[in-house]
């Protein structure tokens, strides 16, 4: 069986994509809208390979929501020789995109029941992806939990979407820091983990989405195990072990899956036969 994710005929062509809008949410993370030539036709969770003509590519995750329209939202942390170079991008200019690739998340999984995200620094990327649409259809789900963390509190990202989902009836959202470090800070100070012992939990009734740095994931499945939840209703992106896309590399290889392909998001059950992969 072939390892590869998307059937179209062009799937190693990059498609243009014009930067629209490029803001920094950090010293290190800029937020990008780009503009395609079609729809990209993704689903939540999943990624593309982001490309600038003779320098390379890079898997970047999708932090938008399923759209009609051309419209393509990303978050890139300046930590590689690409994206040096895409920070350096202005409005108007052009990169390539290959994808969507990736298993995604399915909403059938949520739908009915509550939902808790919890998200872990550049995290928070992919799961607004999986956010949206989850609140865009806000009646077909039950008691809606946000935990977002970060460092220090200008390492935020999309902090007026926190405060305007934490708006929404029904919905709560918990901002978190590590460490003030000197800075204003109107949320809490500690792990991402911390919150979980007091949450009002039905584990019958919850699903949960985890994505963050490699150490979060260990300590945030133990919390939640300690309350009861499942492991078939609690998934992780794993959007940290991304490389090619197509399973081709084998650098995203965990034991004898291609994360690429079958991830990078998984059913914490479906993990049990990899240990590697947390």
């Amino acid at each position: 069986m072939s390892v590869m994710s998307a059937s179209s005929e062009d799937v190693f062509v990059p498609r243009p994509a014009r930067i629209i809008e490029a803001t920094a949410f950090t010293g290190r993370e800029r937020f990008y809208r780009l503009a395609l030539d079609r729809p990209l036709g993704h689903r939540p969770g999943q990624f593309v390979m982001l490309s600038v003509l003779g320098i390379g590519e890079a898997p970047i995750s999708i932090s938008c929501g399923p759209r009609e329209d051309n419209i393509l939202e990303m978050v890139i942390r300046e930590i590689g020789s690409l994206t040096q170079v895409v920070a350096k991008r202005v409005v108007g200019d052009v990169l390539g995109i290959r994808g969507p690739f990736g298993s995604g998340f399915d909403l059938n999984d949520f739908r009915g029941r509550d939902v808790l995200f919890v998200c872990g620094g550049l995290g928070l990327a992919p799961l607004r992806s999986l956010i949206q649409p989850v609140l865009a259809e806000r009646e077909q789900y039950g008691k809606i939990t946000i935990i977002s963390g970060c460092r220090t509190p200008d390492a935020e990202l999309y902090r007026d979407d926190l405060r305007a989902w934490s708006e929404i009836e029904g919905v709560e959202v918990i901002r978190l820091v590590d460490s003030t470090a000197h800075q204003p800070w109107d949320g809490r100070v500690g792990l991402v983990t911390a919150p979980i012992a007091d949450l009002d939990i039905d584990p019958e009734r919850l699903t949960a989405a985890l994505c963050g740095p490699p150490v979060m994931y260990k300590f945030v499945v133990m919390a939640l195990a300690a309350r009861g939840v499942p492991a078939d209703q609690i998934f992780v992106d794993l959007e940290r072990r991304m490389r090619c896309g197509l399973g081709k590399c084998g650098h995203c290889q965990i034991n004898d899956a291609y994360c690429c392909v079958e991830g990078p998001v998984f059913r914490l059950s479906d993990l049990e036969r990899l240990p590697e992969a947390l």
